[in-house]
């Protein structure tokens, strides 16, 4: 029997690669009796890392889902990857959870993937809590962390718990006041939770200036509780060494006790088709609408989406929609996840993490109600890096290549953050991740999947093109090839737009100079121009064009006709608008240990790095900020390898396009050779 909705919980691991997030899963499982032994990273034998190249590798490249049944609750685990690489899975699982649990190495400190996944949930609004794993490690100064935790995060950072027998165990610090701890005592950390669990609330702090916390009632204690958490006023820290379990049990009885449920979280932001906010609730019995955060191609199964209820409740057999389609699918079978098991189960309640096979239309962030009238509702999309690392890929043998595009396309429909990419003039496939380390995995994973075998080499970096003033263009279009001629006459304007704007086209002819027939048709034609660049072969951007005048002839003219006038017109314009090369620039964080400062720095600055500052970190280590173009990172990995001894990490982000430098601009010109066009 399911248990109410509102004893469904669900909890998401992130956080810095090698903070124990899986050995903590792992660990949860088998203290919530879901497991009845618990396996090791080292021997491959995780319920989360149950992929063959996780098993290889002793980390998760995707997120694994479990569920543990105890005390009449049901809590939903997430596991997600650590490695920046693979951010694209691990922010796709947030959006199933109501509370993300950053995991904390406690030897350590706070890491790069603490700083990031923190951010990630409170953009998000979904409530946070701090785990500090491996308390029992040799050396940790755990009040020192706890400082550095609150310093960094915030003074709403504080311990529900405390270490003791010097890391050995936990005392609760919230339902109980006495023991004995490694640092500080419970009934001080007791004293400042009520204190700011009763900020939150004018009525629950006049009634705690007036009597003190013994007249708060429990039902007023855990409203404001539970209106801290999801407000992100209060954020937890908690104490765990996964490895011996030590903490994990109390870990279990805090989720069930303290951790909110669906009815009590912020719900993701779904709109309507108006882009309104369209409304959802925890309701059992209202329609269906449940996010689809996960897709998986298993070779056995065939195509699993996985999702998360937010409203109504989705039966075995029961009909639903995907997005505005209106024709509905059978939920044939209904599975919770256990890694790689399947249970089936014949429903999920609001809260619940469920998943359908074989549903062909299913896709990433799809939206399945059983309400046709909701049929345009949509969620609003979370923000993802951008892949900015990209390799040209093709079949080893001839042949494959619809196997190839059929296999990738599979792929990308598993990880938010690897695109692909044909482009068409020069026939080439570029496949895009957030690092050589990503890309390199995608193909291993298609070979062992498809047996597929590629060849690879450095795709053109995405350059664009802009201009940098205003201009005019016109062209004649006038052909005699016995029968009816072709006649079209354009006269346009280019002028610039702000950085990243794209295009805008507007027509301001006057008296009937072109017929509105046409006017689609010149659009067409300087939309061609667009994609194929004017003075380096790559998409123009960030400019407007207006079409003032022209001419047309009764008999001649025809859409063929405007849409070459409407490019050579274009054209003509861009060349006298001081064209420009833009060249994509990243933010980038390299993190290395403080010896290999001074390299790195140097190395940076050899490729046109701006230097946007540094941060010292725990554990003898250092992290650099710096923004500089894409092109100069085509072989950067392999230089931070022999730099740092391997010990070095680098994370990239998309920040904008600027103008490349005019030697730069003058060698990709002269490269280019634009196909000959007729008139």
């Amino acid at each position: 029997m399911s248990p109410s909705t509102e004893r469904i919980r669900s909890l998401a691991l992130a956080g810095h690669a090698g903070a124990g997030k899986t050995t903590l899963f792992e660990a949860m499982l088998h203290h919530g009796g879901a497991l009845n032994a618990m396996g090791l990273v080292e021997r491959g034998t995780t319920v989360s890392d149950a992929d063959p190249m996780e098993k290889a590798r002793g980390h998760s490249i995707d997120a694994s889902i479990a569920s543990i049944e105890r005390n009449g609750y049901r809590i939903h685990l997430l596991d997600t990857p650590g490695y920046a690489d693979f951010r694209g899975p691990a922010l796709a699982a947030l959006a199933a959870a109501d509370t993300v649990a950053v995991v904390v190495n406690a030897a350590n400190g706070i890491e790069h993937g603490t700083r990031s996944m923190m951010r990630h949930a409170k953009e998000r609004g979904l409530a946070r809590i701090l785990i500090v794993n491996r308390i029992d490690a040799e050396g940790v100064d755990l009040a020192a962390l706890v400082a550095d935790l609150r310093a960094e995060f915030g003074n709403e950072c504080l311990p529900l718990n405390l270490p003791a027998s010097n890391g050995h165990a936990v005392r609760d610090a919230f339902f109980q006041t006495g023991g004995d701890t490694d640092f500080s005592s419970p009934g001080e950390a007791h004293r400042h939770l009520i204190d700011q669990v009763v900020e939150i609330d004018d009525a629950v702090m006049e009634h705690y200036l007036d009597g003190g916390e013994s007249s708060l009632g429990a039902g007023e204690l855990r409203g404001a509780l539970e209106h801290c958490l999801r407000d992100g006023h209060l954020v937890p820290i908690v104490f765990t060494g996964a490895r011996d379990g030590t903490g994990v049990d109390e870990l279990l009885e805090l989720i069930e006790r303290i951790l909110p449920c669906p009815t009590e979280t912020n719900p993701p932001p779904f709109r309507d088709a108006g882009g309104e906010p369209f409304p959802v609730s925890a309701d059992a019995h209202g329609h269906v609408v449940a996010d689809v955060f996960k897709i998986v191609n298993d070779p056995f199964v065939g195509k699993l989406g996985v999702f998360r209820v937010w409203q109504g409740t989705v039966r075995k057999d029961s009909q639903l929609l995907v997005d505005d389609g209106r024709k509905p699918f059978k939920v044939g079978h209904l599975f919770r996840l256990k890694g790689r098991e399947h249970v089936e189960v014949d429903e999920a309640l609001p809260g619940d993490i469920v998943a359908v096979a074989k549903v062909d239309d299913i896709h990433f962030d799809a939206v399945l109600h059983d309400a046709a009238d909701e049929g345009r509702i949509h969620l609003e999309p979370a923000a993802y890096p951008a892949p900015m690392y990209g390799l040209a890929v093709e079949p080893a043998h001839k042949g494959q290549e619809q196997k190839l595009s059929q296999s990738l396309a599979r792929l990308a429909e598993e990880d938010p953050c690897f695109r692909v990419e044909h482009h068409t003039e020069l026939n080439e496939t570029v496949i895009y991740g957030l690092s050589d380390l990503h890309v390199k995995l995608m193909l291993e994973r298609m070979k062992a999947r498809y047996d597929i075998d590629v060849t690879t080499h450095p795709p053109r970096i995405a350059y664009r093109e802009t201009i940098g003033g205003h201009a005019e263009g016109h062209h004649r279009h006038k052909k005699q090839t016995g029968g009816a001629g072709q006649f079209a006459e354009v006269f346009l304007r280019v002028e610039p737009m702000e950085r990243g704007s794209g295009f805008d086209f507007r027509d301001e002819t006057k008296g009937g100079v072109i017929p509105g027939q046409f006017i689609p048709a010149i659009e067409k034609g300087v939309r061609q121009a667009l994609d194929g660049g004017a003075v380096a072969g790559y998409p123009i951007q960030d400019v407007r064009v207006t079409v003032y005048d022209g001419k047309h002839h009764p008999v001649d003219s025809k859409e063929v006709a405007f849409v070459s006038a409407g490019r050579k017109a274009f054209l003509d314009a861009v060349s006298r608008a001081r064209p420009q090369v833009l060249e994509p620039v990243v933010d980038l964080e390299v993190s290395m240990p403080d010896s290999c400062v001074g390299d790195v720095t140097g190395g940076l600055a050899s490729r046109r790095a701006q230097i946007m500052g540094t941060d010292a970190l725990r554990g003898g280590e250092t992290l650099i900020r710096a923004r500089l173009p894409l092109a100069e990172l085509v072989d950067y990995p392999t230089q931070l390898k022999s730099i740092t001894s391997g010990q070095g990490r680098y994370a990239m982000a998309f920040s904008h396009y600027e103008a490349v430098p005019p030697g730069v601009q003058k060698r990709l010109t002269e490269a280019w050779k634009p196909k000959d066009d007729d008139d």
